[in-house]
């Protein structure tokens, strides 16, 4: 790997295990911000009543905004200090986590599209040598297969001693150290592969490290710079942000907060805002608002960005799945087929989805980390009009007799189209 003059690192995935949300007394009132552009607020209704409700269970304050034909809607719930009391605001930047894997996927699709690389070139094609070690071989797995989550290669952050230093319980006292891509893919390098190259799916934060390795080696150029100039600008997203190694968070701004544990019981809450970005990279490190994460979503499925073939690409889940390349498929309890993908950082958690034409783009996020409960529920509410929960329990009165509609099938909800999703959005040790 080559030096870097500006040390960056990586670290992004959704913790496996699920931690129950501890209540705390803080303002929970829910507001429609002022300059919201929506003609009918009333269409969001179910969605401003499912952030309230997670800012009930004990998560600080939540930001959303929808983009439809129509207009943007913009809310927010609870607050984004809780010192001060001051409340989440509407174009709150964030740290989107893993959300950060699509734009990267995206770029490399268009170096494919430019015949600069080809998606099953093998990553010893591109960083001879590079992956090697306990099993790991660079010269078995491509390119299509890190996007996809199939390489078989390890997520450095389930290695005991980097978690340790950078993760739990290292965290708090590391988090303004600065850390490097190699640092990453050291870890794993020291641990066996989940699976052979292209045999199963299997989630790693590695495989976007490495990824976003060739896209500069093909290049020439950062991660950083690509991402920038074939993206960011393009779309004019004013307020995404490419971090590098600066610990601070651009303005306007809420606090986040972590318990940085993992224990259900714990109540000491952490102000975690400030945290040097550099300890995640390409798979997780770019901040954002939840307006520019819908313009880019909804720019990506409308193909101003990528070709047809490319799109389609994009959209080809891995089997045993709903990943494609970089993008995750969900689907509503009202049928609606979504695009999108979530994040989980320490102090962060969000989505950011679309219907498949783009028409119809969503994206919120959580101030704190401790529980995902809630984030189904919010984007089932914006795109089928209804908390889940709601309807399923209207879906069984008409099934016993009571209530009007048709029942849903357990393979008809997000939480089926996207397994463990409770679990895989809970990070404190990683992001996803």
């Amino acid at each position: 790997m080559s030096a870097r003059g500006r040390a960056r690192t990586s670290v992004v995935g959704l913790m496996a295990v699920a931690l129950a949300a501890s209540a705390f007394t803080a303002p929970a009132q829910a507001r429609s911000d002022g300059t919201d552009h929506h003609p009918d607020r009333t269409a969001h209704r179910g969605t401003q009543q499912a952030m309230e409700a997670i800012v009930r269970s004990g998560i600080p304050g939540v930001t959303a905004q929808a983009l439809t034909e129509d207009g943007v809607w913009k809310a927010t719930a609870g607050v984004g200090n809780l010192k001060s009391g001051a409340p989440r605001k509407a174009d709150d930047r964030f740290r989107i986590a893993s959300i950060t894997k699509t734009f990267v996927a995206t770029v490399m699709l268009q170096l494919e599209a430019e015949g600069r690389l080809d998606l099953d070139d093998t990553v010893d094609t591109w960083l001879p040598g590079v992956v090697r070690g306990q099993g790991h071989d660079g010269r078995k797995i491509t390119v299509r297969q890190l996007l996809n989550h199939t390489s078989g290669v390890f997520d450095f952050i389930n290695d005991p001693a980097y978690a340790a230093k950078y993760l739990e319980p290292g965290f708090y006292q590391n988090r303004f150290k600065t850390r490097t891509p190699q640092v990453a893919v050291d870890a794993a390098m020291s641990n066996p592969p989940t699976s052979a190259p292209g045999t199963e799916y299997a989630y790693s934060n590695t495989n976007y490290v490495l990824a976003a390795l060739i896209m500069e080696k093909v290049t020439g150029s950062t991660y950083e710079r690509e991402v920038r100039d074939r993206i960011i600008k393009p779309l004019k997203l004013r307020a995404t942000v490419m971090p590098g190694n600066s610990s601070l968070m651009p303005r306007p701004s809420s606090r986040a907060y972590s318990k940085l544990t993992r224990d259900p019981a714990a109540t000491k809450i952490y102000d975690i805002t400030l945290q040097n970005a550099s300890q995640t990279w390409a798979e997780g490190d770019i901040i954002s608002s939840a307006g520019d994460l819908n313009r880019f979503f909804s720019a990506l499925m409308k193909g101003k960005l990528l070709s047809p073939r490319q799109l389609k690409a994009m959209k080809t889940v891995s089997p045993g799945s709903d990943y494609g390349l970089g993008l995750e498929r969900l689907t509503a309890s009202c049928g609606k087929t979504l695009w999108g993908h979530g994040g989980g950082w320490i102090g962060s958690l969000s989505y950011a989805v679309t219907t498949e034409d783009g028409g119809h783009a969503f994206a919120f996020n959580l101030n704190g980390d401790w529980s995902s409960a809630g984030m189904l529920e919010t984007m089932e509410a914006e795109f089928c009009g209804t908390p889940r929960a709601d309807r399923q329990r209207t879906e069984q009165g008409s099934a016993d007799g009571s209530g009007t509609g048709a029942t849903t099938g357990p393979n008809d909800t997000i939480s089926d189209g996207m397994p463990g999703i409770s679990q895989r959005l809970h990070p404190v040790t990683a992001t996803r």
